[in-house]
């Protein structure tokens, strides 16, 4: 089963708790803090594979946990880091929250972290100085970040095939490439994306059948809106009419404006082939491309006849030609880094050239190397809520219910001056404050 969509739960690992330890051997009385280090939580990373063709497991397993970091010990032991969870996701997959894109992975065995583990609390032995003898003090294991992701899986190939339904693209992509796809003469055949490699003058195409547009299909109708996203991918577009239309013209037309209203397919490179041509009259066929180029002077028209293996030929040498000179061209803009992203596979396995490379964006969470200190401090619902990046990072490691652990966070706040503008916005010796989700109140004697 061919599934292209998919929700997930993600919930990365959280980190381990620093521990709270004293050096205890004979003859030394006094030995110190030794409490080690929480280890990281575990994070989840997606990894594309050529050798996964769907998102179909991900309906069944929507849940995807990583592993927590274990705790800190005693003799300055740090707790084992969680371990990452590889998620294997097919070539072309898309990851999104709330919409906003994380990963665009077209490339196999290209990584990305999703979702990240949290950070270990550090333990006693970390808060040891020359007025701090005997700390009492370690920090809590970040949580891991937690949500739901959205998956879409975006077909990457060199050749897209777009038309009306019953247009013949099944039946060429049977009889030029290796791909098996369902063929019947009546509409709506194909109901999912089939990909087939069509092999030409020693090079491989990497070719996808879209089922059948609509007029609106761009707006939902018919099975059109759920799978223009895989032409999205496709460096040319081979735009089929049949030659059997009414008005190939007309045929032709609705499906461009279907095209110009979905992403940038407009302008997408396209070679027409006017199919069925076999025991047609030469001037009926003469008369159809006539109405294709009357809705479109520039379109390059090939008549071919799959059935018959008439033209087929030329109208692959055209497409590998078109394909190459998208690969260059998009090569040259990206400094040399050819548009195909390198070698791909079809859903058979098979390695083919195909579609646009892709910036990924390993991770959206808080950065490790350099917290601001900026921070934002605002009355909601009778609480003072404070925000801002590395006092929440700070929050999140606090112990509330260790005192001398919840004092220093409120000594960090002293320094930041967080205290003073709570104290100016009239916060009382027992107002709640509130910071990374966690509440606390601040008593007279902290004042």
């Amino acid at each position: 089963m061919f599934v292209d969509t998919a929700k997930v739960s993600l919930k990365a690992g959280k980190g381990g708790d620093g521990a709270v330890s004293f050096r205890h051997e004979i003859y030394i009385p006094k030995g110190g803090p030794d409490g080690g280090d929480g280890g990281k939580g575990g994070s989840i990373i997606f990894k594309a594979d050529k050798d996964t063709n769907t998102l179909l497991d991900f309906r069944y397993n929507p849940i995807l946990t990583a592993e927590d970091g274990k705790n800190g010990a005693g003799q300055r032991s740090a707790g084992r880091s969680g371990k990452d969870l590889i998620v294997e996701v097919p070539i072309g997959t898309v990851v999104k929250r709330d919409g906003a894109v994380l990963a665009d992975l077209t490339k196999d065995q290209e990584e990305a972290v999703i979702a990240k583990g949290g950070d270990g609390g550090f333990g006693n032995a970390h808060f040891k100085s020359s007025t701090r003898q005997t700390p009492r003090i370690a920090e809590v294991g970040e949580p891991g970040e937690e949500f739901e992701a959205e998956l879409e899986l975006k077909l990457l190939a060199d050749v897209g095939l777009v038309g009306l339904p019953n247009a013949g693209k099944s039946t060429f992509l049977s009889v030029v490439s290796n791909a098996k796809p369902e063929i019947a003469d009546y509409p709506f055949t194909t109901i999912t994306p089939n990909l087939g490699v069509a092999t030409i003058d020693g090079k491989d195409l990497l070719i996808a059948d879209i089922p059948g547009l609509i007029e609106g299909a761009s707006e939902g109708k018919g099975l059109g809106h759920a799978f223009l996203r895989h032409v999205d991918r496709t460096a040319v577009l081979l735009h089929l009419v049949d030659a059997y239309s009414d008005d190939a013209g007309a045929a032709y037309e609705t499906i461009r404006h279907e095209l110009e209203k979905y992403s940038d397919l407009k302008d997408r490179p396209e070679i027409v082939a006017l199919t069925k041509t076999e025991g047609l009259d030469q001037e009926i066929v003469h008369m159809q491309i006539a109405s294709i180029l009357a809705k479109n002077p520039n379109a390059k028209v090939y008549a071919i006849s799959s059935a018959a293996h008439q033209g087929l030929d030329d109208l692959l040498r055209a497409l590998r030609e078109k394909v190459d000179e998208r690969t260059a061209a998009a090569g040259d803009v990206a400094g040399g880094t050819p548009s195909a992203g390198g070698l791909q596979a079809n859903a058979m396995g098979e390695s083919a050239t195909a579609g646009p490379a892709a910036n990924v964006i390993p991770v959206i969470s808080l950065s490790d190397k350099a917290l601001k200190d900026t921070w934002t401090v605002s009355e909601e619902d009778g609480k003072f809520v404070v925000r801002g990046e590395k006092i929440e990072k700070f929050a999140r490691r606090t112990d509330l219910g260790n005192y001398a652990s919840l004092n220093r966070l409120r000594d960090i706040m002293k320094k930041m001056g967080i205290r003073a503008e709570l104290t100016s916005r009239g916060a009382k010796d027992d107002s709640i404050i509130e910071i990374a989700g966690k509440e606390f109140t601040l008593v007279e004697e902290d004042w």
